[in-house]
């Protein structure tokens, strides 16, 4: 959605655009709108939470699953990312540098790269999250509880409903 346009119209114009075609309308609007929220509330959490402690989007997200998971090899947190192994080594070497992940060679395969968190980095993301968390709640503020657990449950129905279509987009456990 370009910026000058509002997101009313944004649809006029796609429906202007695409009104001819043979599409599924409703299905479009829904997957437009979950791309238009996700990206909204990307850059709200950026704007809000992540930019005055100077971390980007990515950052945050290696962090969290790196956190979650108490380590992980970075293959697996490339995954849970959703980028690269490539863009992951940047991302790692500026989390590295602030001194909050760390990289260690896996003791039972040599080439894997496994990562941690820091004394410093635990600390970053027990003070962080509880923000960023709190953000999250006020986004969905104007929801009532049931609408949040319905939208969790379609939000699921649909990541599961790719992975089974695309069984290469479902968690693995180890690279081939």
């Amino acid at each position: 959605m370009p910026p000058f346009a509002t997101l009313r119209e944004t649809e006029t114009a796609v429906g202007d655009r695409t009104g001819h075609l043979s599409i599924d309308f409703p299905a479009m609007h829904a997957l437009s709108s979950l791309h238009r929220a996700a990206n909204a509330v990307r850059t709200y959490m950026t704007n809000t939470v992540l930019r005055d402690r100077d971390i980007s989007w990515t950052g945050f997200v290696v962090l969290w699953s790196v956190w979650i998971y108490d380590g992980m090899p970075t293959w697996q947190a490339a995954e849970s990312a959703g980028i690269s192994k490539a863009t992951l080594t940047g991302v790692v070497r500026t989390l590295e540098s602030r001194g909050w992940i760390e990289r260690t060679v896996d003791s039972q395969d040599r080439r894997l790269i496994n990562l941690g968190l820091t004394e410093a980095g635990r600390a970053l993301m027990e003070e962080i999250f509880p923000a960023f968390n709190a953000v999250e709640a006020d986004v969905v503020a104007d929801l009532p509880d049931r609408k949040v657990k319905d939208l969790t449950t379609s939000l699921r129905r649909i990541v599961e409903r790719i992975e089974r279509l695309d069984p290469g987009t479902a968690p693995t456990e180890k690279p081939a």
